[in-house]
């Protein structure tokens, strides 16, 4: 059996976007070693999101990591040599009959002196911004003006290169299948080889509570949620243009019972589904993306009849949909970075930040106006 003892500090398992930002951040303080099981890194959910970054968008904490990663995307672009990250795209938050109606009024008086807060705008304005739209098909509406698509696979690559650059090593095709606790820390064991740390960082998605389980901890109690997407054709892909020069808006239906938004001469529609899964390597479901089609095209004039391709992946919640970062008294060294949900792209440059302070116990940066202790798992005892 073969160890990697004494040149390695922190054991990260996880090669998403949460693993990557952490072990990024970590490698500045700690010499890190990222594990993951799958043959390559980001095969789950990182490589299956609609990666749009939405000012306001989730649960207070969640909100302030959205925040907090705006300045940063460009500052990591810069500093890790990637292609610009963002690009501008409106949201539209639409409401289509009553119940919509009282989401929008909801949306806007929650979000209210917010920074960024979406603004009504009449459902005129919304339909001149997104012309797919059937006249007459929405009720109220708000807009995010301050929203982009994200280039996720830049972001992930941009963490990993940088991750290397401070002397941190990746493995794939590492399933880690022990974790033994010692006197001093934790020993990992991958096939026929081990790792003794005194730091473990589970960041392993879906899979997080299996992790902690293998490891005798005590699980967060994580909700894997299964969440469908599909291309959908478009007969006529001249009329996706933005009207304004840039992209057409994200329409998103303000209970988020379904999505949608341009994507390579297509539309990416989402039902908005929550099923609850194990953690397994998601697949979509044909009455799923049926009912995407169906909701998105009764409220555009596409004439949308057929899908291009279909994929699923899961978000992962516990009870309260705040993510959960740190370690627990009766576990000294066995960190989490889970739950991020659906905002795990977008507050990655904030949270891997945010995490690697907790982890190190050193102060949070200034600009994420996160309490730890509001991300504790310890609030989950």
């Amino acid at each position: 059996m073969t160890s990697t003892n004494g040149s390695v500090d922190v054991v990260v398992i996880g090669g998403g976007i949460a693993g990557a930002s952490v072990a990024h951040e970590l490698a500045a303080h700690r010499r890190v070693l990222l594990l993951e099981a799958e043959q390559a890194l980001a095969t789950h959910s990182t490589a299956r999101s609609a990666a749009t970054y939405i000012p306001g968008h989730g649960t207070g904490p969640v909100r302030a990591l959205v925040a907090a990663s705006l300045e940063r995307f460009a500052a990591l672009a810069e500093e890790l040599d990637a292609p610009p990250l963002l690009t501008p795209r409106m949201v539209v938050w639409a409401g289509f009959d009553d119940d919509g109606v009282r989401g929008v009024d909801a949306l806007l008086a929650e979000r209210f002196g917010e920074p960024l807060a979406p603004q009504r705008i009449t459902p005129e304005e919304a339909e001149r911004l997104s012309p797919v739209l059937r006249p007459g098909a929405v009720q109220a509406a708000a807009l995010t003006t301050e929203s982009a698509d994200i280039d996720a696979a830049a972001l992930h690559a941009a963490f990993v290169r940088g991750l290397r650059r401070r002397g941190g090593q990746v493995r794939t095709s590492a399933r880690v299948t022990a974790i033994d606790r010692l006197a001093d820390g934790w020993r990992v064991r991958t096939g026929d080889s081990h790792t003794d740390v005194p730091d473990v960082v589970d960041a392993a998605g879906a899979w997080v509570d299996v992790v902690a389980a293998a490891a005798g901890v005590t699980p967060i109690g994580l909700t894997p949620l299964r969440r469908t997407a599909a291309v959908l054709s478009v007969a006529e892909p001249e009329r996706l243009a933005g009207v304004d020069g840039g992209l057409q808006p994200m329409v998103t239906e303000v209970e988020e019972r379904f999505y949608f938004k341009t994507e390579s001469g297509g539309l990416l529609a989402s039902p908005g589904d929550e099923t609850p899964s194990d953690p397994v390597d998601a697949r979509p479901d044909e009455l799923d993306v049926a009912l995407a089609l169906e909701r998105v095209a009764a409220v555009t004039t596409l004439g949308l009849r057929s899908v291009r391709t279909s994929w699923a992946g899961l978000r992962s919640f516990v009870a309260d949909r705040r993510p959960v970062v740190g370690s627990r008294p009766e576990d000294p060294g066995f960190h989490f970075v889970a739950g991020q949900g659906g905002s795990g792209i977008e507050t990655s440059p904030a949270l891997g930040a945010f995490a690697a302070a907790v982890i190190t116990g050193t102060p949070v940066p200034v600009d994420i106006d996160v309490d730890p202790a509001v991300l504790s798992p310890l609030r989950l005892m």
